[in-house]
């Protein structure tokens, strides 16, 4: 019986980087990827945590735990802004920008000095036109093949689901938002 150490080829990432893909409506996306983040830096591993869509405002707390407790995790946090937080966003600017920080993410990501990369809420740009899929799709296939990759947001398209090697429909039953109004918590919901 093989180990799983024998998947692991050192600094570099792993012998074949699979993708993952956490997505739906349900509560937990975000802090699953955060999760999968801290076991590999624990392990000695070298993780780009990139945030699409959640710029304004203060970090939420993966972020900010990462930052200050994980050496080994790099965080690339865009300024774009939902319109679902910020009515005022121009759609078409929040496409520009969001494919121009894609660019930027997608050079780092090919120059695989990483072991893991997670690519947070990008799901949520390609359903919302923001990003074209096919954009998204060639990442898949041109990544490092020792890299691993983590896709989170709503509304994954079926082609990105087709790819991925783990898909995780986070699904809500209930949400205290809907039931009593309750707004986000810091420190639970972000």
């Amino acid at each position: 019986m093989r180990s799983g150490r024998d998947e692991y080829s050192g600094y570099g990432g792993f012998m074949r980087g699979m993708i993952h893909v956490y997505t739906g409506d349900g509560k937990g996306k975000t802090t699953a990827a955060f999760g999968l983040a801290a076991r590999c830096v624990g392990h000695g591993r070298r993780v780009l945590f990139v945030q699409f869509l959640k710029g304004g405002g203060a970090e939420s707390g993966e972020i900010t735990a990462g930052k200050r407790q994980l050496l080994g995790m790099e965080v690339m946090r865009f300024k774009e802004v939902h319109p679902l937080f910020d009515p005022a966003v121009d759609p078409k600017i929040l496409a520009e920008t969001v494919r121009k920080d894609f660019a930027k993410a997608e050079r780092l990501i090919l120059q695989g000095d990483f072991d893991l990369v997670i690519l947070d809420e990008i799901n949520n740009c390609t359903a919302q036109g923001l990003l074209p899929v096919d954009a998204l799709l060639t990442l898949m296939e041109s990544k490092p093949q020792n890299i691993e990759m983590v896709l989170t947001g709503r509304g994954a398209d079926s082609r990105v689901l087709e790819k991925a090697d783990y898909v995780t429909e986070m699904k809500k039953i209930k949400h205290p938002a809907e039931t009593s109004g309750l707004p986000a918590r810091e420190g639970i919901e972000y």
